[in-house]
């Protein structure tokens, strides 16, 4: 979940760590802020002053229950470019879930959005000529909530520690502004990156209760050793509000839908639309990933096994998912240059996804040297 560059307030304890639905239930369901077609917006690239980390890109601030974690103001950045082809980009930052992670001083998770749009690195390079991506269009969601993009609560661990998680209404917000501006949309790609990418098979389901049409592919970049474990389920299911937050897909009812667990995610909405195509990329011994286990006092064994045992898991559920594993301790790979260079058993990582992104045949690609 790496920490890079009910009632509406619940009172946690110390430990926690979890038919089409028609738009109008979604956004209630989901306490979807502010307007859909991003009304409170600037057009940076058009300001003065603009520069060149900011042009091409416009800001919208959809106001409403939209909230960072310390009760400062959610924004997303917008980029156009294809009318048909969308990328959905969940952003990485940690996550907390008590009140020794969510200590200002633990330094887990993004508090505040200060940065503007992403750089020009990964997928984000648009000048590249190797970029699948180069002609989308782009919705960048800024992670600030500590939830992993799915939460809507209000948590007070502490008299003096309140935590807004709203990562889902930040993130519904930017998925209904993409469904209203890009209603023509034939391609959409939801990528996740660390925490992004827990959530992403579910925003891929949320796509497809908008844009029913569309095609649908999901890369989760740095999550893929997470277990289908209590430690981690209870924080899914109950931290962040998320197990009432989410819609009711008729797929995932029943018993068997609760606690959520992380690989379920990817069965909730693979069941809820037969046609998305998930994929996943993770270093096979990722330090981030492994951070994670040992603060959950959850033995790590050997990472990439649990990859691969998670794999077989969803896969065993009756959805397939895609996979990339590289080897090393690195931590994801879409928003910087390793994207166009990283290469596993003479298959370059940027041809794997545009390949997958085109839906010509791919095969899982697994290192053999994983060290």
């Amino acid at each position: 979940m790496h920490r890079s560059r009910s009632s509406r307030r619940a009172s946690v304890g110390r430990r926690g760590f979890g038919v089409t639905v028609s738009l109008v239930i979604l956004a209630g369901l989901l306490g979807a802020c502010g307007d859909g077609g991003g009304s409170n917006s600037s057009n940076a690239g058009e300001a003065d002053g603009t520069d060149a980390d900011t042009a091409g890109w416009r800001e919208v601030v959809p106001g409403g229950d939209c909230l960072c974690s310390d009760g400062s103001e959610f924004s997303f950045w917008v980029r156009e470019a294809s009318r048909e082809k969308v990328v959905l980009y969940l952003q990485d930052g940690g996550a907390c879930f008590s009140v020794e992670t969510c200590a200002p001083e633990a330094d887990l998770y993004t508090t505040t959005i200060t940065d503007g749009p992403p750089g020009d690195g990964g997928v984000f390079d648009f000048a590249d000529e190797r970029n699948p991506f180069a002609d989308h269009s782009v919705v960048y969601v800024p992670y600030c909530t500590g939830d992993v993009h799915l939460g809507d609560t209000t948590a007070e661990y502490a008299p003096d520690l309140i935590v807004h998680h709203e990562g889902l209404v930040n993130g519904t917000a930017a998925l209904d502004h993409l469904a209203s501006s890009f209603p023509d949309a034939t391609d959409v790609v939801v990528i996740g990156e660390s925490a992004g990418s827990v959530a992403a098979p579910i925003y891929a389901g949320l796509v497809s209760d908008r844009l029913p049409d569309a095609r649908i592919t999901v890369l989760a970049d740095s999550s893929g050793a997470y277990p289908d474990e209590p430690a981690f389920n209870g924080i899914i299911s109950d931290a962040w509000g998320t197990a009432t937050a989410l819609p009711p897909w008729p797929e995932s009812a029943g018993p068997a839908a609760a606690p959520r667990s992380i690989p379920g995610l990817f069965v909730e909405s693979g069941r809820h639309d037969p046609e998305i195509v998930f994929a996943r990329h993770d270093y096979a011994y990722d330090e981030k990933q492994e951070f994670w286990f040992t603060l959950l006092g959850v033995p790590v064994g050997d990472l990439a096994a649990r990859m691969d045992a998670n794999e077989s898991e969803i896969e065993a559920a009756g959805v397939n998912v895609l996979t990339y594993m590289a080897p090393g301790q690195e931590h994801t790979t879409f928003s910087d240059g390793t994207f166009y260079t990283e290469e596993v058993n003479g298959q370059p990582l940027v041809d794997w996804v545009a390949r997958l992104i085109a839906r010509q045949p791919v095969d899982d690609v697994h290192c053999t040297d994983c060290t």
